[in-house]
């Protein structure tokens, strides 16, 4: 069975014991169970955003579809009797060649998510991003989970571009990944639909959609006004932003449009650690990235949420790598199985990460539920790399796929 290895960071703290998994969470047989589970639990506005895309969904069905388009060639009579999953990025040795993506205004939708998330990856040893968009101070996450990576996305105000990027600093994350394929929100109709908005504006049928959800309601909203008082965006800018519940409250997310490479640039020669690049999926993109000093980059569609339409990361992976050689090279979009990981590993990224269903995870059984989802994809890992005919993730390469011909 595959179990995350107990050890050591680059700050010599050990990682912290796992929460006890309740006997429910046992059930839970792969990470698409905990959709179900998320969907029964959350208002109705609150799971609408977490799993809807742009207008059609065409780039979110995409980004599952395109494992499709290859088949494993495993080799058979190999000795895989020492199997491990470690990868390293940065210096940093992890558990699994997968992280934990960012997911925004986790501690609306999980009691202190952002803080679960965090939590439950630095237990199994694998990476995770906090985002920008979240609802706890980085200040904190940084403190109680040090190793986290923090996302950031830039203010459209130049002027305070700095102040956030020293923010981040101070707060002590080593690692800064800069989101840079929203130069305009995108068209989220099902998000109107679902009645989300950001910030939630109370009405009756808000109000209704929570009632009729109690577990949310008590467990999580409800605490988390007892405890911490009303969440706002904590981390977008230098400073305190909206509520995540107002009627009049505004949530700044203009003028980002104007924002290019040489804004990437003085950034990278800001900071003092490593800079990754999320967003890419053109092969010239990620040429500009190495060439402005950036230490990696993430292929990615965001989820589907921008542009829909854009390619599946996972298509365009290849291209990508060959633009550039040598450096590492991070994909998420559709990752939901085990097989999912191995394929993008076969060709060539360094790391895969999700964000949807270990959001999940969280609704469903917080800390535990996480690190429940963490062990069956890393079960899956393992049991595949036997299957391959591999002892090290590095062994795979595209001598281990076929593009398939589906009838």
């Amino acid at each position: 069975m595959y179990m995350a290895e107990v050890g050591l960071n680059k700050s010599n703290v050990a990682r912290p014991a796992p929460v006890p998994m309740p006997e429910s969470l046992s059930k839970v047989l792969c990470l698409a169970d905990f959709e179900d589970l998320a969907r029964r639990k959350l208002p109705r506005p609150l799971f609408g955003f977490i799993a809807g895309a742009a207008e059609d969904n065409r780039s979110l069905n995409g980004n599952r579809s395109a494992f499709d388009g290859y088949d494993f060639v495993p080799r058979v009579l190999v000795d895989v009797s020492r199997r491990s999953q470690n990868i390293s990025i940065f210096g940093q040795t992890y558990s699994s060649p997968f992280g934990i993506a960012p997911v925004g205004i986790s501690a609306l939708l999980a009691y202190e998510g952002d803080l679960v998330l965090a939590k439950a990856a630095r237990v199994a040893g694998i990476p995770a991003i906090m985002s920008g968009t979240s609802l706890i101070s980085m200040e904190e996450v940084a403190e109680k989970v040090p190793g986290t990576w923090f996302q950031a996305y830039l203010p459209g105000d130049a002027k305070r571009i700095d102040p956030l990027i020293d923010r981040v600093e101070a707060a002590g994350f080593e690692t800064l990944v800069l989101t840079v394929d929203i130069p305009v929100w995108a068209n989220r109709e099902n998000n109107i639909r679902a009645g989300f908005s950001t910030p939630l504006r109370p009405s009756l049928r808000l109000a209704w959609d929570g009632a009729i959800k109690p577990s949310w309601l008590l467990g999580t909203m409800m605490r988390t006004l007892l405890t911490r008082g009303m969440p706002h965006f904590e981390n977008s800018f230098a400073t305190r932003g909206a509520p995540i519940l107002s009627r009049n409250a505004i949530r700044d997310t203009t003028g980002r449009d104007h924002l290019n490479w040489v804004d990437i640039a003085r950034i990278r020669k800001k900071w003092k650690g490593p800079v990754v690049i999320k967003g890419i999926l053109s092969a010239a993109d990620a040429g500009l990235a190495k060439q402005i000093g950036a230490d990696a980059i993430i292929v990615s569609n965001h989820g589907g949420r921008q542009l829909d339409g854009a390619a599946p990361a996972l298509r365009v992976l290849p291209r990508v790598l060959d633009a550039v050689p040598g450096m590492p090279v991070m994909v998420d979009g559709g990752f939901r199985r085990g097989s999912d990981v191995l394929k993008a590993v076969a060709l060539g990224a360094t790391c895969v990460f999700a964000g949807r269903p270990f959001m999940y995870a969280a609704v469903a059984g917080g800390q535990a539920g996480v690190q429940r989802a963490i062990q069956l994809l890393g079960e899956e890992v393992d049991r595949n790399m036997a299957m391959l005919g591999v002892n090290r993730v590095d062994q795979l390469d595209k001598s281990y796929l076929l593009p398939a011909h589906r009838g």
